[in-house]
């Protein structure tokens, strides 16, 4: 899913911070994981590395926390031979390989770091996170990519 912004349209982020706000609310809080982060609006936290020098490292880290990285969230998956490609046209339904309700995977720059379920705020469509990977899974992950 990807959103284009438009300039001089309100972005609704105003809306998603009220959603949020909400979710927190009627949450009891038995969370264990840390909510927040640099989508939710909360200001990003520094990285603490190993044996780096404070400085060093929050210098580094400042270096790549505005890179542009393309998010996707997938629905699912098929196969389709290229003659039923052809035949597709307005109202065609593609049968895809994931069950309704099923979580949707969240991918940055095509590997997978967490799966969520779809939420409407405002007839927009957004993804709350219901599983994230941990740094260390991705990593893995990537190294064997």
């Amino acid at each position: 899913m990807a959103v284009e912004e438009k300039p001089g349209e309100d972005d609704g982020m105003a809306d998603w911070a009220e959603a949020l706000m909400e979710q927190k609310s009627s949450d009891d809080g038995g969370s264990a994981a840390e909510p927040g982060g640099v989508l939710s609006g909360d200001a990003p936290r520094p990285f603490s590395g190993g044996g780096a020098s404070a400085d060093g490292t929050t210098n580094d880290i400042n270096m790549v926390l505005d890179i542009p990285v393309q998010l996707s969230v997938e629905l699912g998956r098929t196969k389709v031979p290229i003659k039923h490609i052809l035949q597709l046209g307005q109202g065609s339904v593609v049968e895809l390989d994931a069950l309704a309700g099923e979580p949707m995977d969240v991918l940055v720059n095509g590997y997978l770091i967490a799966q969520g379920e779809v939420v409407v705020v405002n007839d927009k469509f957004g993804i709350r996170l219901t599983d994230v990977v941990t740094p260390s899974e991705r990593l893995r992950r990537v190294s064997k990519g």
